[in-house]
């Protein structure tokens, strides 16, 4: 395709073109312009006709709108990064519309070049915790590996077994002036961004649904298998039935928690975070509800340093005490290795062609940028005379330095960089800065070239490296931003690697690359931890009760347009009643009740519109909303890839509401809530294996509904009231209950009590048949637990049932109904008391972790 077809109308097309004849803002002035991923020498690249024939299909509006779906998807999927910090919470992973195009023969090259790099660095990290030739040799100066905290002198001895000391490697890539792929940077401590790569392909395949199926593209799936048998061939040599793996994560907290948990999806294997794991009789443990369960692999994604609060770092609250040596031992495998970070040093560059041949007897194919180590004197030297123009790095991520040109530094700046670099040279690098490739980025403008980097994603299996065809790319954040990473809001975009015309690529054979190894007839799927049991519970929790104080406000809402403006008449003394019971069930006090509640029953929508969206405070239905989100985050692994969108409907009908401001559709929005809430039920019911991920989620829904339930009565038709208020709040109730029409059928027919009190409770508390009574959750909640057996539960839960049922209704609801009223307190009582021993049997954490290391003693102290 020539610069002449992109003037036949293609209007986004000749946009880009004429935009990139301009400098690129985020180089040096008078820098030339560098390749770009779409655009070359005027004419589109090999591939990328699909690309630019869509966007003339498209158009402005129809690029626009692809954009917007999204930024939906993504939402709808709950895809987010960063989030470390309290006052920064994680914001919504970017990705754009249009994807990066690598044609075959140009991949296989890359690939050759990628898998030689993997093998260097593979053969560098078993030099380094072996014989340490490269060391002795001078090849490597010993200081630039001493200097870095990926050494981790602790950890010396722990090594993997087999010939790759480093299974999994990421490398960073961007396309030079000259149009040769150049090495950024490696990532080998806890390679991340695969999960988000994944991510990616799955939306873009949606937005671009046409064109991809029309594409004959490299699948990514299978690289996670090929992920897969590498971790199961990693474990200990005597391991010989299937390798239990987990994969250690930091926890929700992590930037990367979404990476993690859809990598876990990927995999199969479970995401264990400090508390879930502990030694005992030297061995690795996963502690589930029921039994512990032996660890053989460890899948790492915390820093290296924190994890192990005995060996390393004593602060640490994200590993495990005893974890390196028992990796010493042999007796459980870590990947990465926890030494594995020495690798990424960016001052290792300027020796890796001088190893490649000392290693493998072979020439680096891949080119990466001149780099000096600055503990060299003649290098340093160099770098300080040519400070401002040369992109200065850290040799370790964790000196909190980020890369920096120093062009866009101030005089200033330089001068503290020089001082900084004087002081500890042997700390600092500094490269010749690359003219970065642009790829083209959707914006409101149009498109717009921006500098990209690709993440390439290698793992080892048999004697080779395999590489996911494509990766990650991120472009920059800003037209003149030169330094492309997440950290500073990196867009991402989808890698589409095509196959070359009538082949498909070379398939790996996993049953002859995975270790033999026996299947026990009496193996079992991994257990729950009693941190995924406790959030699944209080998930169910707060699901039900956003559900619930949903229903109460539509009833509430329904009585306040129908009586709020008749006082003294019985509906208005029957609303009054249901806005006293909401405050009571949703404990949101002063409320209906407390002081001002007279103003409020006088005015009651803006309270109820409170009850509706205020997210801060405990027993509404957003903060419900929220907490159940935030609980399903945090197992986002165990559960239906459908369940993120349904919450995030359920998120979005609250947040739309309130940025609308103004009133608030109090029956619009409460109905909202409830299709996402009963989508989300039906999604349970019908999505889950019943096993203890479904047991512990049901079961918080039935503890919620039957104690929520409870209350309600009490504070309703359990209180006396005249023969004309009585019916009113009677079907209030049962509306709210979602049990009226069986309560009128059953009324018409003469089934039952003929007084509506005595058919109510009957149907709300002892009918075993009605789903929304009492004893019918109490009997799920007992089939939920035999999920995970517990003998004294078991019991609670029968003398429970057999408390509800010994209520005689009938009499009950007669004369002042003070023994219904006790009986209800005492019943609430017992659900509070059975939640509490649910939680005390199945979501136990252990004690707080504590180190043995102590200050060394300082020379005044002798």
């Amino acid at each position: 395709m020539t610069a002449e077809r992109m003037e036949a109308g293609n209007a986004l097309l000749e946009g880009y073109a004429e935009r990139l004849t301009h400098p690129n803002p985020s180089l040096p002035l008078g820098t030339p312009r560098g390749q770009d991923e779409l655009l070359a020498d005027g004419e589109v690249r090999p591939g990328s006709e699909a690309i630019v024939d869509a966007l003339g299909r498209f158009g402005t509006i129809g690029l626009q709108t692809r954009r917007r779906t999204v930024e939906r998807l993504i939402s709808d999927d709950g895809i987010t990064y960063g989030g470390t910090a309290p006052n920064r919470p994680p914001r919504p992973w970017l990705l754009d519309p249009l994807p990066l195009v690598i044609d075959s023969p140009e991949w296989m090259r890359l690939e050759a070049g990628l898998e030689q790099r993997a093998r260097l660095l593979n053969a560098v990290m078993a030099d380094l915790i072996g014989p340490r030739r490269l060391l002795r040799t001078g090849v490597i100066p010993a200081a630039v590996v001493a200097g870095h905290p990926g050494l981790l002198v602790p950890a010396h001895g722990v090594a993997l077994p087999g010939v790759h000391k480093l299974p999994m490697t990421a490398t960073d890539l961007t396309r030079t002036a000259d149009g040769s792929w150049t090495v950024v940077g490696d990532r080998t401590q806890a390679p991340s961004g695969a999960g988000y790569a994944m991510a990616n392909r799955r939306i873009i395949a949606r937005t671009l649904e046409t064109v991809h199926r029309q594409t004959n593209l490299r699948r990514l799936r299978g690289w996670f298998d090929v992920m897969q048998a590498a971790l199961l061939n990693a474990a200990p040599p005597d391991v010989d039935d299937v390798p239990r793996v987990v994969l250690l994560t930091p926890g929700p907290g992590s930037e990367t928690s979404y990476d993690q948990g859809l990598l876990s999806i990927l995999l199969g294997h479970p995401l264990a975070q400090s508390d879930d794991l502990l030694m005992r009789g030297g061995r690795l443990w996963l502690r589930t509800t029921g039994r512990l369960e032996a660890v053989d692999v460890v899948l790492r994604r915390v820093d290296p340093a924190w994890s192990d609060s005995l060996d390393l770092l004593p602060q640490s609250r994200l590993g495990v005490p005893g974890l390196v040596a028992a990796a010493r031992r042999g007796v459980v495998s870590i990947v990465n290795p926890l030494r594995a970070g020495v690798i990424e040093n960016p001052g290792l560059l300027p020796f890796l062609a001088d190893a490649c041949r000392a290693l493998l007897g072979e020439e680096l194919l891949l080119p990466q940028p001149t780099t000096w180590w600055c503990g060299d004197p003649e290098s340093r030297r160099h770098v300080l005379a040519n400070l401002g123009r040369l992109i200065i790095k850290p040799i370790a991520r964790a000196f909190t330095a980020a890369p920096a040109p120093g062009w866009l530094m101030s005089a200033a700046e330089l001068d503290a960089l020089r001082a900084r670099i004087e002081d500890e040279p042997w700390a600092w690098t500094a490269q010749e800065p690359l003219t970065p490739a642009t790829a083209p980025v959707v914006t409101q403008v149009g498109l717009e070239p921006r500098n990209v980097v690709l993440r390439t994603f290698g793992v080892a299996l048999g004697d080779s490296y395999h590489f996911m065809p494509g990766g990650l790319a991120r472009v920059a954040s800003e037209p003149d931003a030169y330094i492309v990473t997440n950290q500073s809001g990196a867009t991402s975009k989808d890698v589409w690697v095509l196959e070359a015309d009538g082949t498909q690529a070379p398939r790996v054979d996993l049953d002859l690359r995975v270790r033999t190894r026996a299947i026990p007839s009496d193996a079992e799927l991994p257990g729950l931890t009693p941190r995924s049991a406790d959030n699944l519970f209080w998930m169910g929790r707060y699901a039900e009760r956003a559900e619930f104080v949903a229903r109460m406000l539509l009833v509430s809402d329904n009585m306040v347009e129908d009586h709020a403006r008749h006082p003294h008449t019985p509906g208005h003394t029957a609303m009054r009643a249901m806005l006293t019971s909401v405050t009571e069930v949703t404990t949101v006090r002063p409320g209906f009740t407390g002081p001002g509640s007279e103003e409020r029953l006088a005015n009651p929508l803006p309270h109820l519109a409170a009850l509706l969206l205020d997210s801060y405070v405990p027993g509404t239905v957003a903060n419900s909303v929220v907490r159940a989100v935030s609980a399903a985050t945090d197992v986002r692994e165990l559960l239906s890839l459908d369940t993120s969108s349904v919450l995030s409907r359920l998120q979005r009908a609250i947040d739309d509401a309130r940025a609308e401001g103004g009133d608030v559709p109090i029956q619009l929005v409460a109905l909202r809530t409830l299709d996402s809430t009963l989508a989300l039920s039906g999604l349970v019911a019908e999505s889950l294996v019943r096993d203890p991920t479904w047991a512990f989620l049901d079961a918080g829904r039935r503890v919620e509904r039957a104690q929520t339930t409870v209350r309600l009565l009490r504070n309703t038709i359990a209180l006396t009231a005249t023969p004309v208020v009585e019916p009113m709040v009677v079907e209030s109730v049962l509306r709210v209950g979602d049990s009226l029409i069986t309560y009128r059928r059953r009324m018409a027919a003469g089934v039952g009590s003929a007084r509506p009190v005595a058919a109510a409770l009957d149907l709300l508390l002892a009918d075993a048949t009605n789903p929304r009574s009492v004893v019918f959750q109490l009997e799920r909640l007992r089939e939920d637990l035999a999920q995970a057996p517990d003998p004294r539960l078991t019991a609670s839960i029968r003398e429970v049932i057999g408390f509800v049922r010994d209520i005689e209704v009938e009499e009950a609801s007669t004369g002042l109904r003070l023994d219904l009223v006790d009986a209800l307190v005492e019943l609430e009582d017992r659900l509070r008391g059975l939640s509490d021993a649910i939680v005390a049997t199945h979501f136990t954490t252990q004690a707080p972790q504590s180190s043995f290391a102590v200050a060394e003693l300082s020379r005044e102290d002798g």
